[in-house]
């Protein structure tokens, strides 16, 4: 994952599109939770889409979410996301 779209400590940056309901349930659970995040919409963000296909088979799946250590997740639950944010503290 390029730098510039992996997050700081205890946030991520998910990739997304305007239209995209499980992007907008995510965000609101992420909200709920005081999680932070930065979206980066694929459709706006010239180069992002090849990104998210790069990390994703060749598909623009979204949500594709970039954690930390900048590993990424496909449509992760809220448990997986505050998992891994968990886990990326601890080293």
């Amino acid at each position: 994952m390029q730098q510039e779209f992996v997050p700081e400590a205890g946030t991520i940056t998910m990739f997304s599109t305007e239209w995209c309901g499980y992007c907008k349930r995510l965000k609101t659970m992420l909200d709920r939770t005081g999680i932070g995040y930065e979206i980066v919409d694929i459709e706006q963000t010239p180069g992002t889409e090849e990104l998210v296909k790069a990390v994703n088979g060749g598909n623009a799946v979204v949500p594709t979410v970039v954690f930390p250590d900048g590993t990424t997740a496909t449509n992760p639950s809220l448990p997986e996301v505050q998992q891994r944010l968990e886990a990326a503290a601890q080293v």
